[in-house]
């Protein structure tokens, strides 16, 4: 009894679903992704849920009742789905807590800022409820960036445990630099100053001198798509676009991590290093929390038929597509918030979605430039679907200040290339073509001094 009442003081209401709630719902499926940053529990049913939450901070615990339904097998295997390894959730406990309601109590190993909310149905689910559990301290991605040391190679001095790491100390020293003409913040804004001569990350033209360059970290921002409850494309052989991509992106950062660009050591980060949904806005905003030069989105195609095939590099474009094809490929992409199940209603949200508003004509310029390097290395190792870059409105490639592409690998959809796609040799020899296009790239844009940007 006294558990109950500390459970309900305090309890903030949350009313999920649509005007008019099923009774006797049932649960058709329950899934529990686990990750560093938020850990997402999702309820299916075949029927819109109602639900009231309760967030106890000590020990820290969320306690959701959900009415109108009764305990079954499906709901039970939620106690079994956490793994040891979630950062996040302890444990789950369910029970019938009276005749017309479950309760869920989620056990978790440090104070977190939940969000509860419901999904209609979309692709392949029905109506889903929702608890993102987010960290009340956030993780500082670039710190953890610049704390990874870079690889000792044979002939190097030993690096004792006491040592400054050289390759932190280039971006801090960037970080703490005093803004010049070139890199001043926009205060009126709050944003960087978005013209192409007051954009130092993006390279503007080919002609720079040395003077204008400077040594220092250079971060790529590689983005696997889809993840989580967004599978992405499946392929004939029941491939999915989120696994591929996700192990393209591995390759790509082992190779990133042990590169340099005229003496400048580079740092690879991925927007998602596991199994979990990432909002296209989140995307975007983590490349700018660690002030990345480059951003490379990467899926792998699909279409209605199998017969397409060849890989694709796509920029941002601030008019029309550049073809039907490009338009097709954007408004699928863009889906991805829907189905990976993007809380709208959150303050975050609208956030992102601001963010996404912004665009430059420096950023697209730049990006073509990339695109067209990125497309010329691909090419020698498989086939292309498009000689040229194409454009459209990709919302994962609005960061303002960073040139931003995204490649389509394959078409998955084509049983060939899907049957490539999982072949070690591609995988590899994808990821040693765009790793050559990335150097070229900075070989005729090195990275001017870092700006300190504002997300």
């Amino acid at each position: 009894m006294k558990r109950r009442a500390l459970l309900q003081s305090g309890s903030i209401v949350l009313a999920l679903g649509l005007p008019q709630i099923a009774r006797g719902a049932s649960i058709v499926n329950v899934r529990v992704w686990p990750a560093p940053e938020y850990s997402r529990v999702t309820i299916e049913s075949d029927a819109a849920l109602v639900a009231k939450q309760t967030f106890v901070p000590s020990p820290p615990r969320l306690a959701v009742d959900i009415e109108g339904i009764a305990l079954n097998p499906a709901l039970r295997e939620l106690v079994a789905k956490v793994r040891a390894d979630d950062p996040n959730i302890a444990g789950i406990r369910v029970g019938q807590f009276t005749p017309t309601t479950v309760r869920l109590v989620v056990d978790l190993k440090l104070p977190i800022r939940p969000q509860v909310f419901a999904l209609a149905p979309v692709a392949a689910y029905q109506h889903r409820l929702v608890f993102d559990l987010y960290p009340e301290q956030e993780k500082d991605p670039l710190e953890a960036l610049i704390s990874a040391r870079a690889p000792v190679n044979a002939t190097a001095s030993p690096v004792t445990p006491d040592a400054a790491d050289p390759i932190g100390e280039l971006i801090v020293q960037q970080a703490k630099r005093p803004a010049t003409a070139a890199s001043r913040p926009d205060i009126a804004t709050n944003s960087v100053a978005l013209s192409q001569a007051n954009t130092p990350a993006l390279g503007g033209n080919d002609q720079k001198t040395a003077s204008q360059a400077t040594e220092r970290l250079i971060i790529i921002a590689l983005d696997p798509g889809h993840g989580g409850e967004d599978p992405g494309a499946i392929g004939p052989g029941g491939t999915r676009e989120k696994d591929v991509v996700l192990r393209l992106a591995h390759l790509l950062r082992e190779r990133i991590n042990n590169a340099s660009s005229h003496g400048n050591p580079m740092r690879a980060f991925l927007t998602r290093d596991g199994d979990f949904f990432v909002p296209l806005g989140v995307r975007v905003q983590k490349a700018r929390r660690v002030q990345a030069d480059l951003f490379m989105s990467l899926h792998a195609d699909a279409f209605f038929t199998p017969d397409p095939q060849g890989a694709s590099v796509f920029a941002l474009s601030q008019g029309g597509a550049s073809s039907t094809a490009a338009r097709w490929m954007a408004a699928k992409e863009n889906k991805a918030d829907l189905i990976g199940g993007l809380n709208v209603q959150s303050r975050d949200a609208s956030v992102q979605r601001a963010l996404l508003d912004m665009s430059t004509t420096a950023q697209i310029n730049d990006s073509l430039k990339l695109g067209g390097t990125l497309l010329g290395e691909i090419r020698r190792v498989g086939k292309l679907h498009k000689p040229r870059v194409e454009q459209a409105a990709f919302a994962v490639l609005k960061a303002p200040d960073i040139p931003s592409v995204l490649v389509e690998a394959a078409f998955i959809s084509n049983p060939t290339e899907e049957a490539k796609l999982n072949t070690e040799l591609y995988q590899n020899q994808l990821a040693d073509a765009l790793m050559r296009g990335i150097e070229a790239y900075f070989a005729k844009n090195p990275p001017l001094a870092r700006v300190v940007r504002s997300v």
